[in-house]
């Protein structure tokens, strides 16, 4: 029988599987037809060995007439003639008959069977109701003649003997017999072919394992695989049987593979025999029976097996719909062939193979066409595109092996050849005769005539440029471009071509790729030669013999013809070229490193030229030009000296690559990573290794075609021109060296000028560097002298001895020795002269680094109003300083506002947001007293004399009208302000000294007044806040409620920055040392009353920022803008400190303490109504007072160590509401 999937009938009926009957002939002749129709109606489960997965199929057989020369012989393998299932048929119901004949046949059928090792046997008893009416004497009942045929046939295997009744009629029993009947006969022919097949399979194996045996041969295993792949085939498992095609051919390439890494094959000889057919796959046949014969016999060449594999796996491939991996298989197929042939070293006329893979190719293409409509084959562009490409390219080199494609046509040798390789095509396949279109027409058309090989090719060409284009692959289309070029080239047709190598080398450029640059490069010198474009062509002469893709030989080339050019002597006007393309600027030195000198000193600028040429180059002469910046430009004539470049003396300019393209072009870096394949087996061994790129989407990525407006044009020659009427720094009969070279230019024109191009002229040619980058400027400049008088100090005062720096900078005049400055005298300022005043001379253009050149004693003359200096020689753009003593008198005529206080000078004035008296941080506006005093000098280098300003602030003086009556005393306040910008002192002595007169006395009348005192500990220690808050759930503070203080206590300084005295009070209790305070809350004003605790002890740690907050309950007693209470802390000084030193008691306490000392100690230490022990007085006995025990004190802190946020700060209180209770009595 035969096995059928999915109902489908078989595509190959010749090679249907045929099962063999026995028995009554004409019995089974009669239930052929409804057994042949009902035994593939219901599916059957096939379940596989090796774990594959089950399915569901049809049954199909064929049955013929039992004959012992059709069961298998031992040895033959063959799966496709295989009988699976035995059936003996019989009707015999007599008893007699069946001892008689049946049974001695059927003993006959088995005997064979087991003498062929067949064990799929079934035996049919039909029961039929005619044959009980002819003979009702000996018919044994059917069941015991069943039973019979059982024990004589079928001892274990009594499924072996079915009944089959009335199946010719149409009845319940007949159908249920047929039904029963048919199951068990699907059961047993899918149980055989399944344990056949699997027996063939395995013996499919074992002689695939002996592929290494001297014997072995490719051919026959070939055949016994491709009998299983025919077997999938009919069961329509199209996918299994592509697999055993699959399995033969990467056997095949495997086998192909060693041979060519030395392990070679016997069997592989007779495919190394030479190729004299190359007709091209045939896919038209689903089996090339002449093909597959020639392989059966082992007489087929590498081409005829691959021919023949293919045509198959394409077969079932579009059986399953998939005619696209059909494409790319094919481009597969044809690159591993080419490669094969060589490995194997196979022989061939030149020309053949290029002749099988195009006609190859357009077989693939045709067969797609035949089974996918015209918007399938549109939409999957990207799948054929590569066979048009690469028949494309074959018939290109197919012309030109023809001569096809040379102006002059074909030799008689490439006739010759063309004659040889259409013989090798032999007739033209049946399939194809009656097609226009065929490839074998194609080919033979195209290699007939040069206009028939042009119109195919540029028909072939056109269209591959236009998929590739459709799809986004544009390299490939401009690849296909620059074949188009390469053939109008040969066609002597060179302006068709240039449009074609300008777009490839635009790409090529753009993306990086180097070598397809240089090779693009190549063709388009040769096709701007021919058109005589000469500018463009001796730019890409220039990019050429600077690449360092090509040869030297081919370097020097390419430069000969720039010289070439460069030295013809004709009247043609300067071709400016790029110089980009011919050296490239490295570096640039200033001399001196701060591109700056003074006029009379030459400034030198080296450049540093990498020559790209391969040889030497003379050049008549190396120009830079350079530009004079307007803006900067007033230096000349001025005094101005100079300035410190952003850059150091050397600039560095960045290189590109002249073969490739600009660096943002460049694209990202590779990603390279080492893979290795080691043996599974032994991991030590390696098998291969290499390199995979991991950001392959990043590098192969495909670039924006249109340029970038920072990328320079290298396809197209960059227009440049040197600018007109431009400054020129030149330097003559200067010979580039291929490498880096040294040129010099000296500059001493006055100016600011910034560096703008470079131009090399070498005869007719002239190359431009029309922008340098960075920017570079150098500067010659011209300083006029300049003299300043500048204090020694912030501010100069008047009254006092002060001193100035004189500041001569000579600028590009000489100071001689007679010269000398002449300071014109002011009545009110006294130019002191001394018998030495040292002058010192510094270079000016050293900068900060200056170094003293030479020092001198000045002579000063002075008259009644003219000061007189004599200056020591000195050289241009250097730097004179001395120092002169000057004195400022007191101007008399000082003018004061009224009601103002002077402070040092300053009037002191109370600004609009002045609040309270008290308040000692309200800010002021300060205006100060001074007075300008203004000289002038004659300089001897100038006819103008200079003038000098000086600023004087003026010392205090006031006017006061005190009033006296009798014996009454009036004071006079003086505040000051003490700064200091290093660290503070420990002790600051002070001594104030005032002169004071009668308003109508002279000044000689003034009296002094000396006041020395001391200040100490002035460093604030602690700063004191407080915060009044109303009662919870109000907004307000009312008068006659409680409101809530809190007071914060921070330390500031830690002890031992504590004024530089040590803390008293400390004490150090478990590592921990900290300092007692005492604090008070007390009010002055009797405008709160202090509920609760009002003073207490702190103990404050002695680390900086130490915080303590206490809490007091106040209730004020008015409303309005009450003043916050006063808050006093004072040093708390335990008894042991005290009693190391006995103070004077007056001095202990002030009078302001005097509140704590009425109240008795808490032992607790937290109500502050602690005396000093001077303040305790005896009401005792003389004996008690002996023994009265040492006492602690308060120690108020110095004026400025405890400040107070709160210092005349108030706060708003608001009235209470007052609730009367009116009792009215009505009678």
């Amino acid at each position: 029988g035969s096995l059928v999937g999915d109902g489908v009938p078989p595509v190959i009926s010749t090679f249907n599987h045929t099962g063999k009957g026995a028995g009554d002939q004409a019995l089974f002749t009669s239930l052929y037809t409804p057994l042949a129709q009902q035994l593939p109606r219901e599916p059957m489960e096939w379940r596989r060995s090796y774990g594959r997965a089950p399915k569901m199929i049809h049954l199909e057989a064929n049955f013929v007439q039992f004959k012992e020369e059709l069961l298998p012989k031992e040895g033959n393998k063959a799966l496709l003639t295989f009988p699976f299932l035995h059936i003996y048929w019989t009707d015999c119901c007599d008893t007699e008959v069946y001892k008689a004949s049946v049974r001695d046949n059927m003993m006959r059928w088995q005997g064979n069977l087991r003498l062929h090792g067949s064990a799929d046997w079934v035996i049919v008893v039909v029961e039929t109701s005619d044959a009980k009416k002819k003979n009702k004497t000996n018919i044994l009942p059917r069941s015991s003649l069943v039973d019979k045929i059982r024990n004589d046939f079928c001892n274990k295997q009594n499924d072996r003997c079915v009944v089959l009744s009335d199946p010719l009629k149409d009845s319940s029993r007949s159908q249920e017999s047929w039904s029963t009947f048919l199951l068990k006969l699907r059961t047993l022919l899918l149980m055989s072919f399944t344990q056949n097949l699997g027996r063939f399979e395995e013996d499919m194996r074992t002689l695939r394992e002996k592929r290494n045996q001297p014997g072995w041969s490719f051919c026959d295993y070939f055949m016994v695989q491709e009998e299983l792949a025919f077997v999938f085939e009919m069961l329509q498992q199209f996918e299994d049987a592509l697999l055993q095609y699959d399995e033969l051919d990467a056997l095949f390439t495997q086998c192909v593979l060693n041979f060519g890494a030395g392990d070679g094959a016997n069997w592989l000889g007779s495919f190394c025999s030479p190729v004299k057919s190359w007709t091209g796959l045939l896919l038209r046949r689903p089996i090339d029976m002449e093909k597959r014969d020639g392989i059966q016999r082992g007489q087929a060449s590498l081409l005829e097996l691959r021919s023949y594999l293919f045509c198959r796996q394409c077969t079932l491939l579009i059986f399953l719909q998939r005619p696209w991996e059909v494409t790319q298989r094919a481009l597969e197929l044809l690159h591993n062939c080419v490669q094969e042939l060589c490995l194997l070293e196979v022989s061939m006329l030149e020309g053949a193979l290029d002749c099988w893979v195009f006609l190859s190719c357009l077989e693939v293409l045709h067969r797609i066409e035949g089974c996918c409509d015209q918007a399938q084959l549109e939409a999957n562009v990207s799948h054929t595109v590569g066979l048009w490409a690469y028949a494309t390219d074959k018939l290109k080199s197919l012309g030109y092996m023809c001569g096809l494609v040379s102006e002059k046509g074909p030799l008689s040798l490439e006739l010759n050849r063309t004659v040889d390789l259409l013989a090798g095509l032999g007739d033209e396949n049946a399939e194809t005769v009656h097609s226009l279109q065929s490839p074998y027409k194609k080919l033979k058309e195209a290699l007939s005539s040069v206009e028939a090989f042009e119109r195919h090719y540029l028909e072939l060409s056109h269209a591959a440029v236009e998929m590739y284009r459709a799809i986004g692959r544009m390299r490939s289309a401009r690849l296909v471009g620059k074949s188009l070029a390469e053939f109008y080239m040969r066609k002597g047709n060179p302006e068709q071509a240039e449009s074609f190598l300008q777009n490839a080398l635009r790409s090529y450029v753009s993306e990086g790729w180097s070598l397809p640059v240089t090779h693009t490069r190549k063709q388009m010198a040769e096709c701007q030669k021919l058109l005589g474009k000469t500018e463009n062509y001796l730019q890409t002469s220039a990019l050429l013999a600077g690449d360092a893709n090509l040869t030297n030989e081919e370097r020097i080339h390419f430069c000969q013809e720039i010289l070439t050019f460069a030295n013809q002597s004709t009247g043609t006007q300067k071709v400016a070229l790029s110089m980009s393309y011919f050296a490239q600027l490295k570096q640039l030195q200033f001399r001196p490193a701060t591109a700056t000198v003074h006029s009379g000193t030459a400034l030198q600028v080296e450049l540093c030229l990498r020559s790209l040429m391969p040889v030497a180059v003379p050049l008549e002469q190396l120009a830079a030009s350079v530009h004079l910046n307007l803006e900067q430009g007033e230096t000349i004539g001025n005094t101005r000296g100079p300035q410190r470049r952003p850059y150091p003396g050397t600039v560095l300019f960045p290189l590109g690559n002249s073969s490739a393209v600009h660096p943002s072009a460049a694209g990202p870096s590779l990603e390279l990573e080492e893979i290795q394949d080691r043996s599974p087996s032994d991991p030590r061994t390696l098998n291969s290794t290499g390199m995979v790129c991991k950001n392959t989407h990043l590098v192969m990525r495909r670039h924006d075609s249109s340029p970038s407006p920072d990328t320079p044009n290298l396809v197209s020659p960059v227009p440049v021109v040197m600018d007109d009427g431009a400054k020129m720094l030149m330097s003559g009969d200067v010979t580039l060296l291929p490498g880096n070279n040294s040129i010099v230019f000296s500059s001493q024109e006055l100016g600011t000028y910034t560096l703008r191009q470079l131009c090399a002229t070498v005869g007719q040619v002239q190359f431009v560097l029309p922008h340098i980058s960075p920017l570079v400027q150098y500067e010659v400049y011209s300083q006029e002298p300049q003299l300043t008088v500048e204090p020694l100090t912030d501010q100069l005062l008047a009254g006092l001895t002060q001193r100035a720096k004189v500041r001569l900078q000579t600028g590009h005049y000489t100071v001689k020795k007679e010269d000398a400055l002449q300071l014109t005298k002011i009545d009110s300022m006294l130019i002191l002269t001394s018998s030495s005043c040292p002058a010192t001379i510094f270079n000016s253009t050293a900068g900060q680094n200056r170094k003293i050149q030479a020092s001198f004693v000045l002579f000063i003359q002075s008259s009644d109003k003219v000061t007189c200096i004599s200056l020591p020689p000195t050289p241009p753009y250097h730097t004179l300083e001395f120092q002169l003593e000057v004195l400022c008198a007191i101007p008399s005529d000082l003018i004061r506002p009224e009601n103002q206080r002077l402070t040092n000078g300053e009037i002191r004035q109370r600004p609009r947001s002045y609040s309270h008296p008290d308040n000692h941080m309200t800010a002021i506006n300060q205006r100060v007293l001074r007075t300008d005093m203004f000289m002038s000098i004659d300089c001897p280098w100038s006819i103008y004399s200079t003038p000098i300003s000086l600023t004087f602030y003026i010392p205090f003086k006031a006017k006061h009208s005190l009033l006296s009556a009798g014996n009454s005393k009036q004071s006079v306040y003086c505040v000051w302000n003490v700064r200091w910008k290093e660290n503070m002192p420990l002790c600051l002595q002070c001594v104030f000294s005032a002169s004071f007169s009668s308003a109508s006395e002279e000044v000689s009348a003034f009296k002094p007044y000396h006041y020395e005192f001391q200040l100490e500990r002035v460093t604030t220690l602690y700063s004191v806040r407080a915060e009044i808050m109303p009662a919870a759930g109000q907004q307000n503070c009312h008068s006659g409620s409680l409101c809530g203080l809190e007071m914060s206590i921070t330390r500031l300084a830690e002890p031992e920055d504590d004024g530089g005295t040590e803390e008293k009070g400390q004490t150090e209790t478990e590592e921990v040392c900290s300092t007692k305070l005492m604090y008070e809350v007390a009010d002055s004003s009797s405008s709160w009353v202090v509920y609760g605790r009002s003073s207490g002890l702190v103990s404050m740690p002695a680390d900086a920022n130490a915080n303590y907050k206490v809490q007091v309950e106040l209730m004020p007693l008015f409303a309005g803008h009450l003043p916050f209470p006063d808050i006093k802390v004072f040093k708390y000084l335990p008894p042991s400190a005290n009693s190391a030193s006995q103070p004077d008691t007056d001095s202990c306490v002030e009078n302001d303490t005097l509140s704590l000392l009425d109240r008795p100690l808490d032992n607790q230490g937290d109500t502050a109504s602690i005396r000093s022990q001077g303040s305790v007085h005896s009401v005792g006995s003389g004996e008690h007072q002996s023994r009265v025990l040492p006492m602690p004190c308060l120690e108020p802190f110095s004026p400025g160590q405890v400040f107070n946020h709160s210092q005349g700060c108030q706060v708003l209180v608001l009235p209470s509401t007052d609730d009367h209770v009116l009792e009215i009595n009505a009678t």
